[in-house]
């Protein structure tokens, strides 16, 4: 198998357990809230991986560019593009070099991305220079205090270089990012605040975003919805 395949293995295997399917639905679900209605808006997908949630996205109508720093990600989401007849552009880039004009698109989305790029503050100023005034930034990042974190963490310690590179954000770490690029901060929420257990996950997941409206304490995951003054 080409190490493109591996990936795309490694994702169909977390989507396809019972905890993967119960963590993203929950994750997609307050993303899609804090985004808003999309049908007819251009939207930028930062770092999309193989473009599994900008798929979703052009299914409920937006025009979607998927940018990603990874060859073989570009790969796989084309196909998948042709797979699901979605209409997507898919342009290989960094999120700290975005290649598009200035307000270029209605929305952003970046997922899980800056607790991987080397200069988080750099990503957020680009996201926030292509983005129309009046436009929606939404930032999806994994927490710094939670039951996942931790696991991470050590996986990270023995030498994983996945977790060994990632850094991990608070709620005012995000804020604060997002402020110093200009935009306004409209709503912060927390998602995943159970641990990486499928029984839990059950057990947990039916009061999961009722929690996440209450406090990011314990998420796995935090977004942030801002926008860009008209």
């Amino acid at each position: 198998m080409d190490t493109t395949g591996e990936l795309a293995a490694s994702y169909a295997q977390w989507r396809s357990s019972r905890l993967g399917q119960i963590t993203d639905a929950l994750e997609q679900q307050l993303l899609f809230e804090l985004l808003g209605a999309v049908a007819g808006k251009t939207l930028l997908d930062v770092g999309s991986g193989d473009a599994e949630l900008a798929s979703k996205l052009t299914r409920r109508g937006a025009v979607v560019t998927g940018l990603d720093a990874d060859p073989m990600m570009i790969a796989a989401a084309h196909r998948r593009s042709e797979i699901e007849n979605a209409q997507l552009t898919l342009v290989e880039g960094q999120a700290e070099r975005l290649p598009f004009d200035d307000k270029s698109f209605d929305c952003v989305l970046a997922v899980t991305v800056l607790c991987f790029v080397q200069d988080a503050e750099r990503a957020v100023a680009e996201m926030a220079r292509v983005l129309k005034p009046g436009g929606r930034l939404v930032i999806g990042e994994l927490g710094r205090w939670s039951w996942w974190a931790a696991y991470r963490r050590v996986r990270g310690w023995l030498g994983h270089p996945t977790w060994r590179a990632a850094k991990f954000r608070t709620r005012r770490e995000l804020g604060s990012l997002t402020q110093a690029a200009g935009l306004e901060v409209v709503e912060v929420r927390g998602a995943v605040h159970y641990p990486p257990c499928r029984i839990a996950a059950e057990l947990l997941a039916p009061m999961d975003l009722w929690l996440g409206r209450k406090t990011t304490f314990g998420s796995a995951f935090i977004a942030v919805s801002a926008t860009k003054a008209a």
